[in-house]
């Protein structure tokens, strides 16, 4: 009999064991979701909808305009698309297939303005 106690007592801290690190989890798992649900929803004050890339004052390098898309065909001419909607950016980017090296482009747009991005 006095077996059972002790094991009745171990299965006691075992149980109050468990509900504290289930209650911990809880705690973790409702912080944790509290924080990403407001991190989420918070929209950056440094930049507003009037801000964009051509009224920050940034000179492109790349002088000359992307070839039309309609010269070539499937995701080629996506991509001379999107380098026609976004040259600012384009000529952000380095290049690194090291064409300034021979060819003598600049950023990542000059691959755009010729056939060169196709290839």
């Amino acid at each position: 009999m006095g077996k059972k106690r002790k094991e009745n007592k171990t299965r006691r801290l075992s149980r109050k064991k468990k509900r504290l690190y289930l209650g911990g989890m809880a705690v973790v798992l409702a912080a944790g979701l509290l924080t990403w649900s407001r991190v989420n929803t918070r929209v950056p004050t440094r930049y507003s909808a009037a801000e964009g890339t051509a009224s920050s004052g940034y000179v492109r390098r790349e002088t000359r305009t992307p070839l039309s898309p309609a010269l070539f065909v499937g995701k080629t001419a996506t991509a001379y698309q999107v380098a026609q909607e976004i040259p600012d950016v384009l000529d952000r980017l380095y290049c690194y297939c090291e064409c300034d090296k021979h060819m003598g482009h600049l950023t990542l747009l000059s691959c755009f303005v010729d056939s060169h991005a196709a290839t």
